[in-house]
């Protein structure tokens, strides 16, 4: 999809990688619209890149109707949605542990607040016959995160729905594309560009790969390609696969004595 004049709505848009993506469209030529729970910091994106803000929890459908509303009012119809919205807690002891709340927050940021954008929109892309999905989910919707269950498992769905819309749309002339990153310098991880270096990326490239990607109309976006290679042979052999996980997830426990996600990407 050529991004000129696109009207596009960003979730999270206000740090990391959303707020790279906002430069990296803006630059192309769309017009954005900045949605994030901080709707202060939204503005400072909104204005650095000549677009509007909203302010927006994604976990709540009514806001994320409200925001696109604001996208439309400023730029018309919305062409592009981006999901980029996410949190990551880690597990508190065994990979059953985090609360309740902790698993409903990772399925309502990770999986419904895609679903709803794609309840409020896919009516008039279908009927327009244009579209397109931008679902940011992990690497670890492809292979697992150590140490953060709630996570992995929230991000396989949302691999799971990026997939479905794709399958139910693309003949409707509606475009998906997944985003799985590994490892990326975002607030997130408690990082900054300057942390940046091997498997460990900036936001700025990721959104590089993600507006390539969506330029060329590509389905999963890997930002980080040798994420092909694993997940490869995690679907060819799985139990070496497994062990290869149980092993890294020894190591990482040797070496830094606790799995904390931040500290993975220095041994991939």
């Amino acid at each position: 999809m050529d991004l000129k004049d696109k009207s596009v709505v960003i979730t999270g848009g206000a740090s990391g990688i959303g707020a790279a993506l906002a430069h990296r469209m803006a630059g192309a030529g769309a017009r954005i619209c900045i949605a994030d729970r901080d709707g202060d910091a939204a503005r400072v994106v909104a204005k650095a890149v000549g677009g509007v803000a909203a302010t927006c929890d994604v976990t709540d459908e009514a806001q994320i109707i409200t925001a696109i509303e604001a996208a439309e009012k400023a730029h018309g119809p919305v062409d592009i949605f981006v999901s980029n919205a996410g949190l990551g807690r880690g597990d508190p002891s065994h990979a059953a542990s985090a609360p309740d709340a902790d698993w409903m927050l990772n399925w309502q940021v990770h999986v419904m607040a895609h679903v709803y954008a794609a309840r409020a929109l896919l009516p008039a892309m279908i009927g327009r016959g244009s579209g397109y999905f931008v679902n940011v989910a992990s690497a670890a919707g492809l292979l697992s995160q150590i140490g953060d269950a709630a996570y992995t498992a929230s991000k396989h769905a949302a691999v799971s729905f990026a997939e479905s819309l794709n399958i139910s749309h693309a003949q409707d002339g509606i475009g998906v594309s997944v985003v799985c990153p590994q490892y990326v310098a975002t607030p997130l991880l408690g990082m900054a560009d300057a942390d940046a270096g091997g498997s460990l990326i900036t936001a700025d490239e990721v959104a590089a790969s993600v507006v390539a990607g969506v330029q060329n109309d590509t389905f999963l976006i890997l930002p980080h390609p040798e994420v092909a290679k694993y997940a490869a042979l995690r679907g060819s052999d799985p139990a070496r696969w497994l062990t290869g996980m149980q092993m890294l997830r020894s190591k990482a426990i040797d070496e830094f004595g606790a799995l904390r996600v931040q500290d993975f990407y220095k041994l991939v």
